[in-house]
């Protein structure tokens, strides 16, 4: 990120730092209450499109200019209730930040959710700054669905049938551990976590520009030879705002890194063009088909899209298979979730979804029956 660009503040409330446990994880923040054309180079097209890990610099810039803002422009009322957070907080945050998304766990992802939520409250109190805030509200979104899918209990195994043809007055079986009881576990789902999307994503209003710039993108996938529905995908990346952007430089709906979209024809100097709709989806959609074109398959072509493409390659060798289920647990927490959540999106947005991005109904673990968040019936499928 160039030091021209202006970074996030960070604040918390003065009589927080007390109160904090030993072994609790500091906070950074907290709140009161057409003919295609020819593709780019392959060491061009390889790159990701999206920002997964911000680097320490990155971070490190966006801390010193967060601060002076802070000190400059915050007004005495907030400089009462707030103190701008130390160094060695927001160091640990956005190092745990960084890990977590680039190759973390769930588990690891989900342990953020705390520090992310406040972090964007105080973002969210300077508007200037929602660029980043809609980013981070993405990604805080993950960790959300990260933390249910890590408390969820197990699926329920069935119990041993009982045994008709012993009978009433046989002598009781000898002593030792009861025989295996063989059973078939539920098949697993071609895109693990996508009835969990399902259930959180059903009743969510869409974001404020979303109507407005449908019609454009939808033209635009379609002339590239992509499922228009796909276009949803901007939703997931950056809720609609063109020029949302990451800390580590990706930016606009499709949140396109400075490489990739000079690959795909975009300036970044002396202006933007990743802030312009229009062009920033005409990018993503070359990029989401040369992806395509590589896995034949949409799940993967998102996975490479979110991770980069070199990352799932990786993950195929070492998975010895090319289906999404096999490689999934292979991949970064980040992209775990967000594959499924890019797809669950498009069902639920979209009443007509191609067989290409729909996802095969599978029977619902019976542990997860009766909650909320896996339904039974799912939208979308054909």
């Amino acid at each position: 990120m160039p030091p021209s660009e202006p970074a996030p503040p960070a604040s918390s409330p003065a009589s927080s730092s007390d109160s904090k446990t030993a072994d609790a994880a500091p906070s950074p923040a907290s709140t009161p209450s057409a003919p295609r054309p020819s593709a780019p180079p392959a060491s061009a097209a390889a790159k990701p499109a999206t920002a997964t890990a911000p680097t320490p610099a990155d971070f490190d810039e966006l801390y010193e200019y967060g601060r002076q803002l802070f000190d400059d422009y915050a007004p005495a009322t907030i400089k009462d209730q707030y103190e701008f957070v130390s160094k060695d907080q927001w160091d640990t945050f956005t190092a745990r930040l960084q890990t977590s998304l680039e190759s973390g766990s769930v588990a690891d992802l989900a342990a953020l959710e705390t520090d992310a939520r406040r972090t964007l409250a105080a973002l969210r109190m300077m508007p200037a700054y929602s660029e980043y805030a809609d980013w981070l509200a993405e990604r805080l979104d993950l960790m959300e669905t990260a933390r249910l899918v890590t408390h969820f209990p197990p699926a329920l195994r069935p119990a041993p049938a009982p045994d008709h043809t012993k009978k009433p007055d046989s002598p009781a079986p000898p002593s030792g551990p009861p025989p295996a009881v063989a059973f078939s576990p539920p098949p697993r789902s071609p895109v693990p976590f996508y009835d969990i999307w399902l259930g959180r994503l059903r009743d969510r209003p869409k974001p404020a520009n979303a109507d407005e710039l449908m019609p454009v993108l939808k033209v635009i996938f379609n002339a590239e030879g992509l499922p228009p529905q796909l276009v949803w995908l901007a939703e997931v990346e950056s809720s609609f705002n063109p020029s949302a952007r990451s800390p580590a430089g990706a930016r606009g709906l499709f949140q396109l890194m400075p490489a990739t979209a000079k690959a795909y024809g975009l300036r970044t100097f002396p202006f933007d063009e990743r802030t312009q709709p229009g062009k920033n989806a005409r990018a993503a959609a070359k990029l989401l088909r040369d992806l395509h074109d590589r896995f034949h398959s949409w799940p993967l072509a998102l996975a490479a899209f979110n991770a980069g493409e070199g990352r799932v390659a990786v993950a195929q060798k070492k998975a010895g298979s090319t289906a999404y289920a096999d490689i999934a647990e292979l991949l970064p927490a980040e992209t775990r979730m967000y594959v499924p959540k890019v797809l669950a999106t498009v069902a639920v947005r979209e009443k007509n979804v191609p067989a290409s991005l729909a996802v095969p109904n599978t029977p619902t673990p019976v542990a997860a029956r009766s909650n909320p968040f896996f339904p039974t019936a799912l939208v979308g499928d054909e």
